[in-house]
């Protein structure tokens, strides 16, 4: 059975991936830092749950622990919004950035360094979670967006540095999600498509496996 790891697999996208391989007879391992919605996920989709924070790194050793030496996907899903309401650049409290990007690109390189033996052993598959706000220019957004666009390069770089793998950066789209909430307080997203909708878009990818890059959930979804 192939072996995946999804971090931040205790509700939304992450969630809803981890139950779609499942189905496929995956082997599963998920993490989140709310240890009883994980277990409750976990029990829900049949993963595996290790409760965590992805930037420590006593939890991302656990991780490769319990993946071990043979591992077939990464997928870093993992992230943090940030302070919210969004604060403009001009006001954006500097510790919080650096739990930002502490969170949205030191701890996804730094479990990918962890795990790439594992990965090259099978010519696994790397993906990492991207957004629109990577590379649009959106008022409030620029501590999020600037960290997914610095997650963004390097995916762009490991998969130019390892072409024996598939390293992805996908934009899932707007998701009507509890981080996605806390980007709008107050405000009502139920138009906003649920996750599980982006799923098969993630599916094409391993299936299909194109030339490692960027890609557009919503691109995926339309029929080649």
């Amino acid at each position: 059975m192939p072996v995946a790891l999804i971090t931040g697999a205790s509700a939304g996208l992450g969630k809803a991936l981890a139950a779609a391989l499942v189905s496929r007879k995956w082997t599963v391992v998920g993490d989140g830092r709310d240890a009883a919605a994980l277990t409750a996920a976990a029990r829900e989709a049949g993963f595996t749950p290790v409760p965590g924070d992805v930037a420590d790194p006593d939890h991302r050793a656990a991780l490769a622990a319990t993946v071990g030496s043979g591992l077939d996907l990464l997928v870093n899903n993992a992230s943090t919004l940030g302070v919210s309401p969004l604060p403009p650049l001009g006001r954006y409290p500097l510790a919080e950035l650096e739990n930002v990007y502490r969170v949205n690109v030191f701890a996804p390189l730094a479990l990918t360094q962890l795990l790439l033996p594992a990965l090259t052993k099978t010519g696994g598959t790397i993906v990492d979670v991207s957004s629109d706000a990577a590379v649009e220019a959106y008022e409030g957004w620029g501590g999020y967006g600037s960290a997914k666009a610095a997650l963004d390069q390097l995916t762009a770089v490991l998969g130019a540095e390892h072409p024996d793998l598939a390293v992805y950066a996908v934009d899932p789209g707007d998701l009507r999600t509890a981080m996605h909430q806390l980007a709008f307080p107050g405000e009502d997203i139920s138009d906003r498509p649920l996750p599980g909708t982006a799923v098969p878009a993630f599916l094409r990818l391993l299936d299909e496996r194109p030339a490692s890059g960027r890609y557009r959930a919503a691109d995926l979804l339309v029929p080649a």
